[in-house]
């Protein structure tokens, strides 16, 4: 009878210390910041590589150009900044994409630093238990912080990595892989 109750206890201690960390984020502010740190650089990488005039450049016509990739990169960084730090979007209800002032190596390079940036103090202004705590992400519902963090960070590798072929039919060589 003893041993049964031993048995129970240990149990539900076992079902409290999974609950608890289950609670947990899997990543930290100190982690994230490392990545979008990172991640800066290695975009800013694709940016100074590319020539001025592949800035415009669109394998075929129905697709981004280099720009407008770099743009709606730029435009979700700060949509899922402003979303995981409760902070206001400062490109609210812009297109980026169809500003042609940003469409000059400098201007882009200029707004894709900056949506960096934003992303980074968004990130830098959190606490690592902030990272499990759900917010709305538009109509999909609730989400996590890291959840949204990481759609965020998937997001913006997606669109660089789109990039690579425009470089590398300008004729130039894309930056290497930036894993560390």
């Amino acid at each position: 009878m003893l041993t049964r109750y031993r048995l129970a206890l240990v149990i539900m201690g076992l079902f409290w210390v999974v609950s608890a960390h289950a609670k947990k984020p899997m990543t930290t502010i100190s982690q994230l910041t490392a990545d979008w740190q990172r991640a800066k650089e290695y975009t800013k990488e694709y940016l100074d590589v590319m020539p001025e005039d592949g800035v415009g450049y669109k394998p075929t016509p129905e697709i981004r150009s280099f720009a407008e990739q770099m743009l709606h990169l730029t435009a979700a960084n700060y949509n899922f900044g402003a979303m995981v730090s409760g902070k206001a979007n400062p490109m609210q209800g812009k297109n980026l994409e169809k500003m042609d002032e940003l469409k000059t190596k400098e201007a882009l390079t200029k707004a894709v630093m900056d949506s960096y940036d934003f992303m980074l103090e968004a990130v830098k202004g959190m606490t690592d238990a902030q990272l499990s705590e759900s917010v709305k992400m538009g109509q999909r519902g609730e989400m996590t912080r890291e959840v949204i963090l990481a759609k965020a960070f998937e997001h913006q590798t997606h669109h660089r990595g789109q990039c690579t072929i425009y470089i590398r039919m300008k004729g130039v060589k894309p930056p290497n892989e930036k894993l560390f």
